[in-house]
C-alpha cells in the first residue's frame, strides 16, 4: 500500500480493488483509461480548493469537496498504472 492511501480509507479501498501492479487490462481497455481525465473546471476547483486551503481558509464543506477530488484524482491514477503496466506487458 501506498503512503497516499494510508492517509484516506476511500483510497486505500480503491488501491485494493483496481491493483495498479497487476497487469490484466488488455490494450484497448488500457488505452481507454488513459483517456479519462477530470474536466478543466472539476481541476479549476480543485486547484481552487487547495489555495483555500494552504491559506487556511476552507469550510468544513470545501473540505469534504476538496478530499473527494484528492480520492477521485488518485483512483484515476491507479488505473491509468494498471493501464501503462498492462500496456509495457503487451509490448
Amino acid at each position: 500500500m501506498s503512503a497516499v492511501a494510508a492517509t484516506s480509507p476511500s483510497i486505500a479501498i480503491w488501491e485494493r480493488a483496481i491493483q495498479p501492479a497487476r497487469k490484466s487490462l488488455d490494450a484497448a481497455a488500457a488505452r481507454g483509461l488513459l483517456e479519462i481525465k477530470l474536466s478543466k473546471r472539476d481541476l479549476d476547483r480543485a486547484d481552487a480548493l487547495a489555495a483555500r486551503a494552504a491559506q487556511g481558509k476552507l469550510t468544513k464543506a470545501e473540505a469534504v469537496e476538496l478530499e473527494s477530488y484528492r480520492s477521485v484524482g488518485t483512483a484515476l491514477e491507479f488505473l491509468k498504472s494498471k493501464a501503462r503496466r498492462s500496456l509495457a506487458a503487451v509490448v
